[in-house]
């Protein structure tokens, strides 16, 4: 007979209600992927002023706490749902993942996997994507600004002095909040993200291709070229994804993994916005890393 800390025990690890429905919807997708899954969700759509809903180096933690004890040799597919978030968090989650699952990794995007999210996307083998589904360019940002945009003011300052010096006055003030060292900075992280990714799909999802590097070349510009997607914020729709030569799945081939993402999803939803959580990290089995803010009522 359980002796009273190990029903405390067992109580604590059944949760919430929330987490009672998530879990039993994971299950039910692991049931249909016969894979292990994990979920990468963040709050930032219900709680946009909460801390630490981007992709930071604390969430490693949570992928290590989720993938321990499990069977790697089954691969991974990882449900995203993030805006983004730290370049270098990013890539040594990728690192730990690859180092664990190597490229048998499936990216389901149920919703949005933006910016650094995209970037963790092109690190698996294939995305699967439904109608709704959403990615988002890689272009990075430094210290708040777009890198691209950066880069692009400068030059366009010079070319304009260069053309008629009289528009020096003009670009003085706007230029001078430049630090010294900014345009070098942003090209770098331009750099970075782009060689990242380029380094993922020829060694994952594109390694196959015979024209992987003019492929993988095409999908870096409509990616990360602000100037043709116009804002960091834009969606990219599964359509579009496919197009550019990323291996897309379409989520509606499979209507029972559809049934099974999307009930994952909405329970994911549920949970962020009726409780305390930003950011959930979770296995089918039900071991979870969950990060919460904590709510402060003033009495009057």
């Amino acid at each position: 007979m359980p002796n009273w800390h190990n029903i405390l025990h067992e109580i604590s690890r059944a949760g919430s209600t929330h987490d009672i429905i998530r879990r039993k919807y994971l299950k039910k997708l692991q049931k249909v992927t016969m894979r292990n899954v994990i979920i990468y969700y963040s709050g930032w759509l219900q709680k946009p002023d909460a801390p630490n809903i981007h992709v930071n180096d604390a969430d490693k933690n949570g992928f290590m706490t989720v993938i321990h004890g499990l069977n790697r040799s089954k691969g991974l597919d990882l449900l995203l749902h993030t805006p983004g978030g730290e370049t270098s968090a990013m890539e040594s989650i990728v690192d730990y993942l690859h180092s664990m699952f190597g490229t048998n990794i499936r990216a389901i995007i149920p919703q949005l996997a933006m910016s650094a999210g995209t970037m963790i996307a092109c690190a698996c083998k294939e995305i699967i994507m439904g109608k709704q589904s959403s990615l988002g360019p890689i272009d990075p940002q430094f210290r708040g600004i777009p890198a691209h945009g950066v880069v692009e003011e400068f030059k366009r300052a010079y070319l304009e002095i260069c053309s008629d010096p009289k528009k020096a006055a003009v670009w003085q003030p706007i230029i001078a909040k430049y630090t010294p060292t900014l345009i070098g900075e942003c090209e770098k992280a331009i750099d970075w993200s782009n060689e990242m990714v380029k380094e993922w799909l020829l060694s994952g999802m594109l390694a196959t291709k015979k024209d992987a590097e003019n492929l993988i070349e095409n999908i870096i510009e409509e990616l990360g070229n602000l100037a043709l997607l116009k804002s960091h914020a834009r969606h990219l729709s599964v359509e579009k994804c496919k197009e550019i030569g990323l291996n897309i799945i379409p989520l509606e081939d499979d209507p029972k993994l559809q049934e099974a993402v999307l009930s994952v999803h909405h329970a994911c939803i549920h949970t962020l916005g009726a409780t305390n959580a930003i950011k959930i990290i979770e296995n089918h089995n039900g071991i979870a890393f969950i990060q919460s803010v904590q709510q402060i009522v003033v009495k009057r």
